[in-house]
């Protein structure tokens, strides 16, 4: 039985040029890259170009590349380490809590960390919500910013049904309500399903804080990067020694990094317009094969990888089980939660009924799928459907 991935946005396989550059760092090239004899340099020379490739593709400077563990980290680097950073120069005897804005249908590495901080009692946090479309309005992040908001976190495209937010824009409006500010508003995003895709140029995108992932991008598992711009203010949040400019503390990963470094290069040879065109086909196919179906969130202002559906009168995890016995991997929401069995908060977000979530498939696209195991997915998919629909309990 012939095995086919449509579940992209949880992980991609390692491009096989990505292995081979990670290769010799793992027994050959194996010195700490902290040493300073001939081995440890080896490795650390492996270290600094990977640190230029990611720094030429973000077009920042190498010194604003932090390496990390994944960008569960990275993001919460930029979020606890703002807030350290700020709590430090706060006057003492103060009383007066800090203020994050945030997304309702943020990843759980940005949506749970700020809950946390706000549960423990260090800040006050808004949640804008979303339209049904999927997108953040600017006016609405405006309409949330105070005189103690010291971060802005909105993710540039949403993990769960791929919508692109107008990081921009928001920026822009940043930028405008920063104007004679004492203490200025940072902006952070969570830039992991937009690397293959999206603006990457942190200039352009008017940012000051920016995770990426290297699994999302046909890299490694267990490495990430936080951009950190040069005028931010940022505190460690694990102690230890003085790695990654004194922002990070750890052994550097060399073999991942490595791999992290040849992934984005590789990043502007991939072929995204193939995606999109098989991610349309699928689209068409599925509209023409499978009544009661509904895409979440909008189309156009999408990358090109996504389609979250939702399938009226079906539940999506017995869908899923269902097509995995038939060697085809899709997801029914973001692969961080899969264990929860309570609706997606992204689809509760955008206005969907718990039905509507429940019945909801996150079918994302890579280079490697074509169109014939998109008719693969559509002849498996619709008996499925039809049989599920039948054993359902009837209402009256």
């Amino acid at each position: 039985m012939k095995r086919i991935y449509f579940d992209h946005a949880a992980t991609t396989p390692v491009d096989k040029k990505v292995m081979k550059a990670m290769k010799p760092y793992f027994c050959d090239v194996f010195g700490n890259p902290s040493s300073l004899h001939s081995f440890g340099q080896e490795a650390m020379k492996a270290v600094d170009e990977a640190r230029n490739k990611v720094a030429k593709f973000l077009n920042c400077d190498r010194e604003e590349v932090i390496f990390t563990s994944g960008a569960t980290e990275a993001n919460n680097l930029a979020i606890r380490g703002v807030l350290k950073s700020e709590i430090r120069n706060q006057k003492s005897g103060t009383d007066n809590k800090l203020h994050v804005i945030t997304t309702a249908f943020e990843h759980p590495a940005v949506l749970e960390t700020v809950k946390d901080l706000e549960k423990s009692g260090l800040i006050e946090a808004s949640y804008v919500m979303p339209g049904a479309d999927g997108i953040v309005k600017t006016e609405d992040i405006e309409k949330e910013i105070r005189d103690n908001t010291i971060l802005v976190s909105v993710m540039y495209v949403n993990n769960e049904i791929g919508t692109i937010q107008p990081i921009k824009e928001i920026s822009e409006v940043i930028k405008r309500m920063n104007e004679g500010r004492p203490n200025k508003i940072l902006f952070h995003i969570d830039a992991v399903q937009a690397a293959l895709y999206c603006e990457m140029k942190v200039g352009e995108l008017g940012v000051d804080l920016l995770a990426m992932s290297g699994h999302k991008i046909y890299g490694p598992k267990g490495i990430g990067v936080l951009y950190v711009k040069k005028s931010v203010k940022l505190k460690p949040i694990q102690t230890g020694g003085h790695h990654e400019f004194g922002l990070r503390a750890g052994t550097l990963n060399t073999p991942l990094i490595a791999g992290m470094g040849r992934a984005v290069e590789l990043i502007k040879k991939r072929n995204t317009k193939k995606v999109a065109e098989s991610r349309d086909y699928l689209w068409t196919k599925l509209q023409r094969n499978i009544s009661g179906i509904k895409l979440n969130g909008e189309m156009v202002r999408r990358v090109p990888s996504n389609l979250n559906v939702s399938i009226l009168g079906v539940e999506g995890e017995a869908l899923l089980l269902g097509l995995d016995m038939e060697g085809i991997a899709i997801s029914t929401g973001s692969a961080c939660s899969s264990g929860s069995l309570e609706p997606s908060h992204v689809l509760m977000a955008i206005g969907l009924s718990h039905e509507e979530a429940h019945g909801s498939l996150r079918i994302t696209l890579g280079e490697e799928n074509n169109e014939s195991e998109c008719d693969e997915l559509i002849k498996k998919l619709t008996p499925l459907v039809e049989r599920f629909r039948q054993m359902a309990p009837k209402t009256e």
